[in-house]
């Protein structure tokens, strides 16, 4: 019996090629576009599961209200992890990671001691010796327990080790970072090579040399290993002793102001696990790291089952949509005995034998999709074939989904009675009708959400690209390394100057884009006492050309000047925004002082952009300080390769062993907001897998609308009905489903995209326009899907509908 089903079912896919295929490639395109979305999920969610002790790793946060406003930070002083540790027993272990010197130092050169050939390499992460064990570093060579516990210790990864001492024996060996500092490193382990997903990606762990034990400076992540009967909850509330018993009394110490010592008794601290940094990280805690979000996570598994869901709608209007042709054989099959059980195991047999034709080409579409969809996400993920799992669910996927949409048509079918089937007269009951329908609005309103999500991604990418930042970031070359110049660095840039092509030269270590130099401080007015809180901002050290480099507009005073002697220790510049949250109406002239020194204004810059445009500008000033950052050209029209060559020229001549290294600004630029870029692709990649599958879903009811109404039609054919009347018939009762659709998608699109446009603190408007645009797209998309079975229906023959009648 079971051979005769597959036979029949056999003979059934072959007797109509055009719907076998979109029947089982839509069903293929569904699992494909799953498969992908379930193999991402599961790569973000990967991130730091590979601690034996991760339900005891946690990250300290500190959190409280400043300003009215919900403030956040993952930043603590060099002596609290070792309070913590000595103060709480519940803390088996805590280790301390110096942030700043992760995310604001660049490039920076390196080289075997005894070697002249210079490399830049990032990846830079101090830490202590706690943060090893905490982080559970694995070491193929050295000894974890005394990796950093001596001056200038330095842990290599595998794969850097294999570059730097390719014979081995890494252990024990010097290296020089920053050639024109000298600074010596011991290599005292090289890491086990791994394919761990981890928040902390780096290739050099450096010893934290720093022994300021100072409570007011906040530089340090802080990660800890608690006892495993301890209550996080409790100690939670029992760390805020480290706050009153030495933090705020070296605020006091610090003559700071009552406002402020009160704002620091409304701090709690908080214990966010390990596991939880990569997905759960507020934007608030500023950490600088490349983190996922746990509401693209779900979103994306909202798209996939919508996918499926829609796939397997599809599947079952498909095999509804051809019923009337196989109404005969269902009749003739009862007429001459078969059972509706054996009606039902027949269809039920074709459901799942299709089902697993879809499931197999699903799986090699994933295949092979998956190296262009890894280069769109910044993954390396591989198809598990090897992994047991894999195969299996695949299997038993196939199966239940086969089973489960294969049910509804398989006992639809099974219940025709021959005797209405016989006499030509299967009608289709009004129930079915609307739910055939209600699964088409459903279609279309997902479809239309997906189209408002796609449009406002688009449009929010389009506006912070192009957006005006308040410096130039066309056309300047940023050479990286240039530290390595040393003294050579003024005659570097003289001998560019030079050059007819270039403008403008600027070297700092501070630009106004993520992986250079970072300098928080807080600045006060002349006058101004202890009791108030002044203002936090940044304090960058640039040379006399850096405005001009970069374009930036002084809207008061001068610019920085070599005519000025009391330029280099007395003058500064700051925005428009520090000048406005310091009270300052006008500011030239005006004596401003941090923590470090004493300065006059002498001018006032536009507002320009240095963070991602989810943030907010925040008070800038700029000093003239020297620093061996990187040198930006700014360089004229003409052949921009032609003018990289010829500045490599000059740089091999300075510095013929190591390599000429740059980018253009505008490059670095769109890398700060390349990880919302990325998800907004893989985003609307998936908008279109599903709204391909919701047209399937229209073109399987407009084909059984057509199967349902062919007499009619003919007779309407018959009597003279024009083309534009049959077109219209069929299209307008579609047309009325798609507005219902836009109808209840606006709404819900609307909503969903102003969530996601929050994270931003520059975002466009959603105007009717967006909405606009997804209702014709959405109208024409469906025109598109309907015609085809339109203009068929209008070509029917009416001999052949109407031969029986």
């Amino acid at each position: 019996m079971f051979k005769n089903h597959l036979k029949i079912a056999w003979r059934s896919i072959l007797k109509d090629k055009l719907f076998t295929s979109i029947k089982i490639g839509g069903f293929a395109v569904g699992i494909a576009a799953c498969l992908l979305i379930a193999f991402f999920i599961k790569d973000e969610l990967s991130y730091d599961k590979h601690y034996e002790k991760k339900d005891r790793i946690y990250r300290v946060v500190l959190q409280g209200m400043f300003n009215g406003e919900v403030m956040k930070s993952v930043h603590f002083p060099l002596p609290f992890a070792g309070a913590l540790q000595n103060d709480f027993p519940e803390i088996v272990k805590a280790g301390k990671v110096n942030a700043s010197e992760l995310f604001g130092a660049g490039k920076r050169s390196l080289k075997v001691s005894g070697e002249s050939r210079n490399n830049l390499e990032d990846g830079f992460l101090l830490a202590d010796q706690n943060a090893l064990e905490v982080l559970e570093i694995s070491l193929a060579e050295g000894d974890l327990k005394n990796a950093m516990t001596q001056p200038n210790s330095m842990v290599l990864s595998h794969e850097k080790a294999k570059i730097y001492f390719p014979n081995g024996n890494a252990v024990g060996k010097t290296v020089v970072l920053d050639e024109d500092t000298e600074k010596t490193y011991t290599v005292t382990g090289v890491m086990k090579p791994t394919l761990r997903k981890s928040h902390l990606n780096f290739d050099f762990l450096l010893r934290i040399e720093d022994q300021n034990m100072n409570w007011t400076h906040q530089n340090y992540f802080t990660y800890i290993e608690v006892d495993p009967n301890a209550n996080v909850a409790a100690l939670e509330k029992k760390m805020f002793a480290i706050m009153e018993d030495y933090i705020i009394p070296a605020q006091i110490e610090r003559s700071r102001s009552a406002d402020f010592i009160e704002v620091l008794k409304t701090i709690e601290y908080k214990l966010q696990p390990i596991t939880d940094v990569h997905l759960k990280s507020d934007l608030k805690m500023n950490d600088g790291l490349q983190h996922g979000d746990i509401r693209f996570i779900w979103l994306f598994a909202a798209i996939a089952i919508f996918i499926l869901l829609l796939a397997c709608i599809n599947f079952i209007n498909l095999s509804t949509a051809k019923s009337a042709n196989r109404a005969k054989e269902v009749g003739l099959r009862k007429t001459v005995g078969a059972f509706k059980r054996n009606l039902v195991t027949q269809f039920l047999t074709e459901s799942v034998l299709f089902s697993i034709a879809s499931f197999v080409l699903g799986v090699l579409l994933t295949w092979l999709l998956l190296p262009t969809f890894n280069n769109i996400a910044a993954k390396s993920i591989n198809m598990p074939w090897a992994e047991g799992w894999f195969l299996t669910v695949i299997f038993i996927s196939a199966l239940v989904v086969g089973l489960i949409a294969g049910l509804y048509p398989a006992f639809y079918l099974s219940a025709f009675r021959p005797v209405n089937v016989l006499k030509g007269s299967l009608k289709v009951g009004a129930k079915s009708g609307r739910l055939r329908s209600g699964l088409v609005v459903f279609q279309f309103a997902t479809s239309v959400i997906l189209i408002i999500s796609t449009l406002v991604i688009y449009k929010q990418m389009d506006f912070i690209l192009q957006k005006e930042l308040g410096y130039n970031k066309e056309q300047v070359l940023v050479i990286n390394g240039a530290e390595s110049l040393g003294n050579k660095a003024e005659s570097f840039k003289n001998q560019l100057s030079e050059l007819s092509f270039v403008n403008a030269i600027s070297q700092s270590a501070y630009l106004p884009v993520d992986g250079y130099e970072r300098n928080g401080n807080t600045f006060k007015k002349e006058g101004e006492g202890a009791e108030e809180r002044g203002v936090p901002g940044q304090i960058w050290r640039v040379d006399y050309n850096y405005l001009n480099t970069l374009g930036i507009k002084v809207k008061q005073g001068r610019n920085f000047s070599k005519e000025y002697g009391s330029d280099v220790s007395e003058s500064i510049i700051i925005n428009e925004k520090m000048a406005s949250q310091l009270g300052l109406k006008d500011p030239i002239g005006k004596i401003i002082n941090n923590n470090y020194a004493t300065w006059k204004i002498v001018g006032v810059i536009e507002d320009f952009h240095f963070k991602s445009l989810k943030e907010d500008i925040e008070p800038l000033s700029l000093v003239i300080g020297r620093n061996y950052g990187a040198i930006m050209a700014k360089l004229s029209g003409g052949d921009i390769s032609e003018s990289i060559a010829s500045i490599a020229k000059v740089w091999s001549a300075n510095m013929p062993n190591q390599d000429f290294n740059y980018t253009f600004l505008d490059q670095d630029f769109a890398s700060m907001h390349q990880d919302v870029k990325r998800m907004g692709i893989i985003f609307n990649s998936f908008a279109f897998f599903a709204i391909f599958v919701a047209c399937l879903g229209l073109f399987a009811l407009s084909a059984f609308m057509v199967e349902q109404r062919k007499k009619e039609i003919s007779i309407r054919m018959v009597l003279g009905a024009p083309f534009k009347s049959i077109y219209k018939l069929l299209t307008l009762s579609y047309m009325k489903l798609i507005l219902i659709s836009i109808a209840i998608a606006g709404p819900i699109g609307a909503y969903i995209m102003s969530k996601w446009l929050e994270d931003f603190a520059y975002k466009i408007e959603i105007g009717w326009q967006v909405f606009a645009l997804s209702a014709i797209i959405a109208i024409g998309i469906a025109l598109l899907t309907i015609s085809y079975q339109s203009i068929s229906a209008a070509f029917i023959k009416p001999l052949k509908s109407l031969r029986s009648e």
